[in-house]
Parts: structure tokens; C-alpha cells; sequence
């Protein structure tokens, strides 16, 4: 029986690690070795960046509603309260984006807060 050699499939999947490698500083892209080890650590603060993107967000929204919050007389935590005892089901999402582009919706959102307290 005739032997295959692995040549082709080692230069694939070589080639395919030099790729994602492409535009690495000096010799991680070049050399394969130091190209693979770029590449995963690559990964893992991809990995990590797509967990704090979402604690980012999360954040900003939380400070855009508490900066209209405070122009309105209330603070964050008690606005909050005053929603969930309304029953108004508004994300930290679109509550930040009412607070920019409608604020006087958000001053209604405010006195059904204050309302329900």
C-alpha cells in the first residue's frame, strides 16, 4: 500500500495560522511558531473583549440614565424601584436612549416612577 505524506495538510493548516497572523508586528507573522502563539493569545482577549463589552455597555447605559436622573430630581437607585414597582418594563438600553433623544418622555417615565413609590 502506497504511503501518504501529511505535506499538504502541515502547509494548510500552517498557511491558515499565517493568515490570521497577517499584519503582527515583526516575526509573528512571518514565522510560524511565534505566529500560532500570537494567534491564541489573540484569541483569548477576543474571547475576554466580547465578556466586557457587554459589562461596558452595561455601564454606560446605567450612567447615561443616572445623569437624567439627577437633572430630574432622583437618584439612579430609586428611579429603578419606582419603575419596577409601576410595573414598566424598560431595559437599561432603551431607558438611556429615551433619556438622549426624548427627555421629556423621560420626565414622564420619572413622575410614574415618583408616582409609584
Amino acid at each position: 500500500m502506497a504511503r501518504i505524506k501529511g505535506a499538504i495538510m502541515t502547509r494548510k493548516r500552517r498557511n491558515k495560522v499565517l493568515k490570521l497572523a497577517k499584519g503582527y508586528y515583526g516575526s509573528k507573522s512571518k514565522l510560524f511558531k511565534t505566529a500560532k502563539q500570537a494567534v491564541m493569545k489573540s484569541g483569548n482577549y477576543a474571547y475576554i473583549g466580547r465578556k466586557h463589552k457587554k459589562r461596558d455597555f452595561r455601564r454606560l447605559w446605567i450612567t447615561r440614565i443616572s445623569a437624567a436622573c439627577k437633572i430630574n430630581g432622583i437618584n439612579y437607585s430609586t428611579f429603578i424601584n419606582g419603575l419596577k414597582k409601576a410595573e414598566v418594563e424598560l431595559n437599561r438600553k432603551m431607558l438611556s436612549e429615551i433619556a438622549i433623544s426624548d427627555p421629556e418622555g423621560f420626565t414622564a417615565l420619572v413622575e410614574k416612577a415618583k408616582a409609584a413609590l
